[in-house]
């Protein structure tokens, strides 16, 4: 039997992907939609929808080809003078889909390590939100998969993540609720272990 191709579900979970459509399958499964929902995919103002959608797709979905661990192991700066405090990314924004009704959500991520031995650059610690942030996602997931590339890029004495967002499944169907926002937590080590650090965190995001 023929092994199928694997993808990383997370840092540290691997699970099988099927093989990937050719652009002519999804602009075709584009057409369908559009018919299905009850419009003319041929008239004059979708004719070149399936080709928009799909090169959206493209940008919306391109985490899953970056390797967000490798980013943060390769390079990184050794030394760290000495500090040994907080090292925090606050107002990271964040634009991912959800898993369920391909919708979007939008929101903002604050992101804290401690250092160990090793330091990333702090635009770095941006992109890993925007990598994990660019693939089918639940909130919960998003925010415990930034927490374990950080975990295992870094090898840091801790870790913190918190994620406030507005989802369109909400506000746009479903109940059609506006203004409502899910706020997501991961901490590990220190974070996890010390009260008072993970309230200074929770302070320094502004939700203590």
């Amino acid at each position: 039997m023929k092994k199928l191709p694997v993808e990383k579900a997370g840092p540290n979970v691997v699970r099988p992907r099927p093989a990937r459509p050719t652009r002519a399958e999804a602009e075709a499964a584009v057409r369908t939609l559009l018919a299905w929902a009850g419009d003319d995919p041929a008239r004059e103002g979708l004719r070149q929808t399936p080709q928009r959608v799909v090169e959206a797709y493209g940008e919306y979905f391109a985490g899953y080809a970056e390797d967000a661990v490798a980013l943060l192991a390769d390079p990184v700066v050794d030394d760290v003078s000495d500090y040994n405090d907080i090292v925090m990314l606050k107002d990271i924004p964040v634009l991912s889909h959800c898993e369920h009704h391909i919708a979007p959500f939008m929101g903002r991520a604050w992101v804290a390590y401690l250092p160990g031995r090793r330091v990333t650059g702090l635009s770095r610690l941006a992109r890993v939100v925007d990598i994990f942030a660019r693939r089918l996602q639940t909130q919960e997931a998003l925010t415990a998969e930034i927490a374990a590339a950080l975990v295992e890029g870094l090898e840091p004495r801790g870790v913190a993540v918190l994620i406030e967002a507005e989802h369109q499944c909400i506000a746009a169907r479903g109940i059609r609720q506006r203004g409502m926002t899910a706020v997501t937590t991961r901490f590990s080590g220190a974070f996890e272990t010390d009260a008072s650090l993970q309230a200074r965190f929770l302070r320094l995001a502004g939700k203590g």
